[in-house]
């Protein structure tokens, strides 16, 4: 059994967690609304779906303690990117027409948020 099944929280997750949540929060202060939060599917995960000005945001939430080794941005390699456009495709299945989108990318290195608007396509 996981530790996520046994009920307990590793500190990554907590951490991860403090992100996405930090991430949400600045996100909604620049007119973003929540659409679906770490939604996963098999295959993919993404932290965030968010709707700005008519278009859907699949948001990627990185978080680094600091910008060493590339930094939280960097570390977001062509596999990861990858899945998050398959579980992407599978969201996108509940649309009968699909709306404009695009993946952002909110790298948080230490107390520095970046939020990287189309950060990469499909």
């Amino acid at each position: 059994m996981s530790q996520r099944e046994a009920g307990q929280t590793s500190a990554g997750a907590v951490r991860g967690r403090a992100a996405e949540d930090r991430a949400f929060e600045y996100l909604g202060t620049q007119g973003l609304s929540l659409v679906a939060r770490n939604y996963r599917c098999r295959g993919g995960e993404i932290d965030l779906v968010m709707q700005h000005r008519g278009e859907l945001v699949f948001v990627e939430v990185r978080a680094r303690s600091s910008s060493e080794h590339g930094g939280a941005a960097a570390s977001i390699t062509a596999r990861k990117r990858a899945r998050l456009v398959l579980a992407a495709q599978v969201f996108l299945q509940r649309y009968r027409k699909l709306p404009p989108c695009r993946f952002d990318v909110v790298a948080i290195d230490g107390d520095r948020l970046d939020w990287i608007k189309a950060a990469f396509g499909l």
